[in-house]
């Protein structure tokens, strides 16, 4: 009988692909899910006949074992298992012979090699190919199953979408489908400290959501690992990238791969990236942001903010940043019980140490709404983002402390993400916590102290909390402030803003007002002083007074940071000794950016897109440029240098694309000169075919 050789063997890609939703992937590998079947056709140089023996061989890593879950023998046989790796005959046709190769639920996700042995009178082995294992949210056993189809194109397939901020929203491309970005994704994987140090039982683990999803928040960022990006809150970006000028995650991945950490970003660089990554695996993701989001170090579940007696912010270990984005991921928390499902919180800001590494979660959503606090991972540090109380202090320069103000109800403030299917806001802030003023969220609120004080991490925290107890309370004080903003101003205005004093007592009062401008950065770290003043108010029993404070612009242009952001604190001192503290971040309004095409965009013909960018500053800008990027509209991200723009000069200037992949696309414009930067704009383009 003629000896049995494998001549060729056909992974049927783009069949396997449709059916796993893995089209879209610009890959020339086959990627598949778990939990679901794959067929391929074999072609042998004549027919298996009776006492044959085919078995196919699938591994991955460098030292696969059955035992470990990264290698699996499979005998070639009528009926096949949905339980384990398994191969079931399917059609023949003389040579060639169809097989079903079935994916457990349980399977590592990553790389694999496939190899047939086949024995016939003797044994040889042939390789079939390689192909890539992701998780899987459209089968129900898997844990990150999600049951409804728009939530899964959503958090799944999306390709772009917009992170939240304090001052408006921003585009942002994930791109996960682009070429080279999951090789990128399994490379973070393989690039781990707990991979490094043993990568026999770091592979094991793949399977697990919870454990892939903790590598990910850790290698997304520089720290500990040689991660993919650099974090920068100093406001000086020398050496590297500011962070507002990134539009999407695929320029910073292939440079992570190819040159090591990138420079620099902040917390919607990070989440940005970390979503591309999760959605890339198969794991169901969205960006969240929360505005007034707390960093509390000392675990107390109390932001305690210092400031002197001109309104001066004195630097301490907590802060309240005016806004943070994070990560949520879907899966089922088996660990914690089916109570705690659902969306998980992921984030890869380093901002604490979470088992070593700089790191955060999956913390349960539910768990932080619950206020259970002591559950895997990172449960107080989450609840004290979006629900700490706050408690602002002045230090005299006699050497008092003294607390005046306490806010329950400020932190946690419009906690947000894109609406499935849509481009507007859904607002999720009701998930995270009850309403502030609710009998419900103060339950919590105390529920989630004791359990801290009954951990060891609670008597750190209570110990740490106890230098500020003794801190003395101001005098009731009868005047009270508030700030008022007529308009956002735009960088290059000058800047009004009006603060409302009103005397709440009958009695006369006489006031000493000092207050303060600041250049900050948007965890509102101080950067320059702009300016600081001080005059003497006086109000009769129950007057109002409304006074006009003024910023100009030659005053804050050389000091604001990319951010753009100014915050102004100011103290009111009563003759005696009442003291009551306000404070207001502003956010100045970058250049206006518009963009349009000149006509309906084609797949592979070009496409031109009408950039203008205008000046509005009363003098001139230098060092002009643009960045373009949009998956399916440019491979690569595009540099264009621009000529220098005179005050309330505006420029037009034309971009040609030619799109690769057809449906809805957005181009994302990102325009920067020596005084501005992250004027931003985004495009919707429809791509049909031909």
């Amino acid at each position: 009988m003629e000896s049995l050789q494998l001549r060729s063997a056909d992974l049927q890609q783009k069949r396997n692909a449709a059916a796993h939703n893995t089209s879209d992937f610009i890959t020339e590998t086959l990627i598949v899910r778990r939990a679901q079947t794959f067929a391929i056709e074999l072609d042998f140089s004549r027919a298996l006949a009776d006492g044959d023996r085919l078995d196919l061989i699938v591994e991955t890593g460098p030292y696969p074992t059955k035992d470990n879950n990264t290698k699996a023998v499979m005998q070639v046989s009528s009926s096949g298992t949905t339980t384990a790796w398994s191969a079931t005959r399917g059609s023949t046709s003389g040579g060639t012979l169809q097989v079903i190769i079935n994916i457990p639920v349980n399977a590592v996700i990553g790389r694999y090699q496939m190899t047939a042995q086949l024995t016939a009178g003797s044994t040889s082995s042939f390789p079939v190919g390689n192909f890539i294992v992701l998780f899987n949210p459209w089968a129900s056993g898997d844990e990150v199953y999600m049951e409804n189809d728009a939530h899964r194109r959503e958090y799944v397939l999306n390709e772009t979408g917009f992170i939240f901020l304090s001052s408006g929203r921003m585009t942002w491309d994930y791109g996960q489908f682009e070429e080279g970005i999951v090789d990128i994704c399994l490379l973070l994987l393989d690039r781990s400290t707990e991979y490094r140090r043993d990568p026999v039982t770091a592979l094991s683990k793949r399977w697990d959501p919870i454990y892939v999803g903790r590598v990910l928040s850790a290698m997304v960022n520089s720290n500990d690992d040689n991660g993919v990006v650099v974090g920068n809150w100093t406001g000086d970006f020398t050496g590297g990238e500011t962070p507002t000028s990134w539009g999407g995650s695929g320029t910073i991945l292939r440079r992570w791969s190819q040159s090591g950490p990138v420079k620099y970003g902040q917390c919607w660089v990070f989440a940005g990236v970390l979503c591309t990554v999760l959605r890339c695996l198969g794991l169901p993701a969205r960006v969240i942001t929360n505005i007034e989001s707390a960093h509390d170090t000392n675990r107390n579940l109390v932001i305690e903010e210092y400031y002197d007696e001109d309104g001066i912010s004195i630097k301490s270990p907590d802060s309240v940043w005016n806004f943070h984005a994070w990560d949520e991921v879907w899966f089922a928390r088996r660990d914690l019980g089916s109570t705690y499902d659902g969306w998980q919180i992921l984030d890869s800001t380093p901002q604490e140490l979470s088992g070593g590494s700089y790191c955060l979660g999956p913390t349960s959503q539910r768990a932080v709404k619950l206020g259970d606090v002591n559950l895997n991972f990172d449960g107080a540090f989450l609840f004290s983002e979006v629900n700490a109380d706050k408690k602002k202090y002045i230090k005299y320069k006699d050497g008092r402390t003294v607390l005046v103000h306490t806010d329950t109800t400020s932190v946690g403030q419009t906690i947000s993400t894109k609406t499935v299917g849509s481009t507007s806001r859904e607002d999720v802030t009701n998930d995270y916590k009850y309403p502030e003023g609710s009998s419900e969220e103060r339950d919590v609120y105390f529920k989630a102290q004791r359990q801290l004080a009954e951990s060891s991490t609670g008597i750190i925290a209570l110990s740490a909390a106890s230098s500020v107890k003794t801190a003395a309370r101001a005098p009731k004080c009868a005047i009270s402030c508030t700030f008022e903003l007529i308009a956002q101003p735009q960088f290059g205005e000058d800047i009004t803003i009006i603060l409302n004093l009103k005397n709440g007592s009958s009695g006369n009062r006489n006031v000493k007002l000092n207050w303060t401008a600041t250049s900050i950065v948007y965890n509102r770290t101080p950067f320059k002083e702009i300016l600081k003043n001080s005059q003497a108010v006086y109000l009769a029993g129950n007057e109002e007074k409304a006074i006009s404070l003024k910023i100009l612009y030659t005053q804050y242009k050389d000091t604001i940071t990319t951010d753009n952001m100014i915050r102004i604190v100011a103290v009111c001192h009563e003759e005696n000794g009442g003291c009551f503290l306000v404070d207001k971040t502003i956010n100045l309004k970058r250049p206006p950016l518009e963009l349009k095409a000149s006509e309906q965009a084609t797949l592979n013909k070009k496409v031109t897109v009408d950039v203008v960018l205008n000046n509005p500053l009363p003098e001139g800008v230098t060092n002009c440029f643009m960045v373009i990027e949009g998956s399916g509209l440019i491979k690569h991200q595009r540099k264009i240098l621009l000529p220098d723009l005179k005050a309330h000069e505006k420029i037009r200037t034309q971009v040609e694309l030619i799109p690769y992949r057809t449906g809805p696309r957005r181009i994302i414009v990102n325009c920067s000169s020596d005084k501005f930067t992250g004027v931003k704009a985004c495009l919707p383009i429809n791509v049909v075919t031909a």
